[in-house]
């Protein structure tokens, strides 16, 4: 099969240009980039992009898909639509399920099921210690063999150092990749909000931004003392920016994640006990929103993800402190990600980097460029086009989104996976 997706605007994230322009698709893989107007080679279908932007589909890092367990929450066919829409085109997922991914043969079968029904590609994390527990270490190496790219106990922080640095340890041993969450658990439990002004009005227990400062030095240290692999899934205030800087800047293998969420909204949202705004860690004051999107653009923090947390309606219709954190992001990432666009705070080739280039080049993927050779997984957006989002629209089962009756500005057009259209709509 040859496509040629011509007259277009092409999102460079490595080379951080925008440019008019073709791309070649040629066997699942961009062999050209050529000019606006190319001819197509005898066979080849083209798809006029009408000057619309055409960049790497979004690599999406810590998405919770609910099987096995809870598949009325999330399934990977409705995750896998739901991403094929919002131009995700690798879902890299959670091991937060029922039961835990912690082994070899739960592990194969997400795999299997991933494969047999997601139209987009998906990329499993398996668990760090057993059941999630912080207590005994999975078979890493067994794991990695099934297909693991990462291991992570998700928001469970590993409570004991001597569990964790030995895991760090076995980590690096076989090369692995350690996703963490960094908050120190005795002042985070129970927390619904970040402490401050606004939580005290509201009467909702709270947690000091101190306490991600204080988790990702912990981590930091271990890291000195284990030379492991280390991604912190997401640095969400101002106070914990300083430590990774200096843990980069040391020479230690530490890159950082941060959820759309805490890049778009902010602590007042929450409003009136609105719990669609729940998520973990909490949103955060507009200070340190605004400190984490300058770190976006710096690229201090280095990839920007949805957090994609399925719930129900009765896990979230209950009173704050009670209702269940996350929110669904696979099909509003793009479009809430636009918004930092339209306010000039990053331009398109820095949003690219930190959705699709960096994950892609964290994971060891070929993925996330716009260059020859590389895989076709593409996304073709108009970044202009207004909306109002309609949550019960959503393609996600669960449809606790934050963004619901807001407008929104920017829709994906098509989603291509190596080459082939996931994803078509307005074109």
């Amino acid at each position: 099969m040859i496509r040629l997706l011509k007259n277009a605007q092409l999102v460079d994230p490595e080379a951080q240009t925008i440019t008019a322009g073709s791309v070649l698709i040629e066997n699942g893989t961009i062999t050209a980039i050529l000019p606006v107007d190319a001819t197509p080679a005898n066979g080849a279908e083209v798809v006029d992009c009408r000057g619309k932007h055409l960049a790497p589909g979004i690599v999406d890092i810590g998405v919770k898909i609910c099987e096995p367990g809870e598949r009325h929450k999330e399934s990977y066919k409705s995750a896998g639509l739901a991403a094929a829409a919002g131009g995700v085109t690798t879902m890299v997922t959670r091991p937060d399920t029922t039961p835990t991914i912690d082994n070899p043969e739960t592990l194969e079968f997400v795999t299997r099921r991933a494969q047999a029904d997601s139209p987009v590609r998906v990329l499993p994390i398996a668990a760090l210690t057993k059941g999630r527990d912080g207590r005994e270490m999975t078979e890493i190496g067994f794991l990695m063999d099934a297909g693991a790219v990462a291991f992570s106990d998700c928001d469970r922080v590993v409570q004991s150092t001597k569990v964790f640095s030995r895991a760090l340890t076995y980590a690096k041993s076989c090369g692995a990749l350690v996703i963490a969450h960094p908050q120190e658990p005795g002042l985070s439990a129970g927390a619904a909000a970040t402490s401050g002004k606004f939580a005290a009005l509201r009467g909702l227990p709270a947690v000091s931004p101190m306490a991600e400062r204080m988790g990702l030095d912990r981590d930091i240290a271990l890291l000195e003392m284990t030379g492991a692999r280390y991604h912190a899934d997401q640095i969400t205030t101002a106070r914990a920016l300083p430590a990774l800087e200096r843990a980069k800047a040391n020479g230690l293998d530490i890159t950082a994640g941060t959820s759309i969420h805490h890049l778009t909204l902010n602590e007042l949202d929450v409003a009136d006990y609105r719990t669609f705004f729940k998520v973990k860690p909490p949103l955060r004051s507009e200070d340190d929103r605004l400190a984490v999107v300058d770190a976006v653009r710096t690229g201090l923090i280095d990839i920007i993800s949805s957090m994609h947390t399925p719930q129900d309606e009765e896990s979230k219709r209950l009173p704050f402190e009670e209702a269940a954190a996350g929110a669904v992001a696979l099909e509003t990432l793009l479009p809430a990600a636009l918004r930092l666009y339209h306010a000039q705070l990053l331009d398109l080739p820095t949003l690219f980097r930190a959705l699709s280039l960096n994950p892609a080049k964290r994971l060891g993927l070929d993925s996330g460029r716009l260059s020859v050779g590389a895989p076709a997984d593409l996304v073709l957006f108009d970044p202009d086009v207004p909306f109002v989002l309609d949550r019960m629209k959503l393609r996600s089962k669960s449809q606790n989104t934050p963004y619901d009756t807001q407008k929104m500005q920017g829709r994906v057009l098509a989603t291509y996976v190596g080459g082939t259209a996931v994803f078509a709509e307005g074109l």
